[in-house]
């Protein structure tokens, strides 16, 4: 079924060829500037696009979800972002919970006619690169500009999320969340600064898979241990052959390579839900005779860390008082 134009697009392509064409304009040009100042041209992962300088209505999917709430950005229709959820404030989560759901968790389930109803003057997409292929790009910009914004390696949530509320206009309360997340990390870092940077980190992930006799090996940049990072911890080691996005700072041994994968780990962090518990992909490691050889659990210097998938400044504070917590016992041994 074809979408129609948004009314407000048919506007802007209306005011566009108006000003190109020198039309409505009484005293030489001068209303040219004023109308060229309502839109910009931004660099996204889908090209340059033009989109408004101050957008009224936003239509945002994936990782730009909770960049939005944060933003305070004017949403009119999100993705369904429930891994998230754990994750968001009480005013976060009650803004993702009243705001209409355009789409399902996955960029597949993206519904073409409830983005068109909530007539939007932007979409930002936040799902990787290689995820715009599951996205009918042109029907969705028959209904209003698409920017699409989305990670690659998981540290870079940072720089996306910060490039999401600028597409948004929203940089002054992403400025601010930001402030406040460094100034709390710089503390933090200085309350470890004795006890963790000397430490050589190891990280088991939550997504191993229990069928195929694997875990996750997480490194440097990685959901397990960017934030870790910004505290002063240090993941050794690196991934023997680099694929893209996740895959360049993440791998799947095999059981049977624990101990040579964590053989010179001297601590060892590993990823639990947001209310402690251990996902199964861990559990399976933690149950199994080769972990309970490894030098850095016979030392007891095993730590848990909890929100691990943070993905925005707000969100990653949450990640930082978790690692406060779970390294806490460093500073009594």
């Amino acid at each position: 079924m074809s979408i129609a134009r948004s009314p407000r697009l048919v506007g802007a392509l209306v005011l566009s060829l108006a000003v190109a064409t020198g039309c409505g304009s009484s005293d030489g040009g001068e209303s040219a500037p004023a109308a060229e100042a309502q839109t910009r041209v931004f660099a996204a992962d889908n090209g340059d696009v033009t989109i408004p300088v101050s957008p009224q209505r936003i239509v945002a999917t994936g990782y730009a979800v909770p960049a939005m709430l944060e933003a305070d950005a004017p949403v009119v229709g999100i993705s369904s972002w429930q891994r998230g959820v754990p994750l968001m404030g009480d005013e976060d989560r009650k803004r993702y919970e009243e705001t209409p759901k355009i789409a399902g968790e996955t960029a597949a389930e993206t519904n073409y006619e409830a983005i068109a109803q909530a007539d939007p003057d932007l979409i930002i997409i936040g799902v990787p690169k290689p995820v715009l292929a599951d996205i009918d790009l042109k029907r969705l910009q028959d209904i209003a500009p698409v920017v699409a914004i989305g990670p690659s390696v998981p540290s870079m949530w940072r720089e996306l999320s910060r490039k999401q509320a600028d597409a948004a206009g929203s940089l002054k309360e992403f400025d601010a969340v930001q402030g406040e997340y460094e100034a709390k990390s710089a503390k933090l870092t200085e309350k470890y600064a004795a006890v963790l940077p000397g430490l050589k980190l190891g990280h088991v992930g939550a997504y191993g898979e229990v069928a195929k006799g694997n875990f996750q090996r997480e490194f440097n940049g990685s959901w397990g241990t960017n934030i870790a990072e910004d505290l002063g911890a240090t993941y050794y080691g690196e991934v023997k052959v680099k694929g893209a996005g996740s895959a360049a700072v993440s791998e799947y041994p095999s059981i049977e390579e624990l101990p040579a994968a964590f053989a010179e780990a001297t601590a060892i962090t590993y990823s639990v839900k947001a209310d402690g518990t251990v996902p199964p992909p861990v559990q399976y490691v933690l149950d199994s005779p080769l972990w309970k050889e490894l030098p850095a659990v016979k030392a007891g210097k095993v730590f848990p860390l909890r929100y691990t998938e943070a993905a925005t400044y707000r969100s990653a504070m949450k990640t930082l008082d978790a690692a406060d917590e779970a390294f806490a016992p460093l500073l009594t041994k």
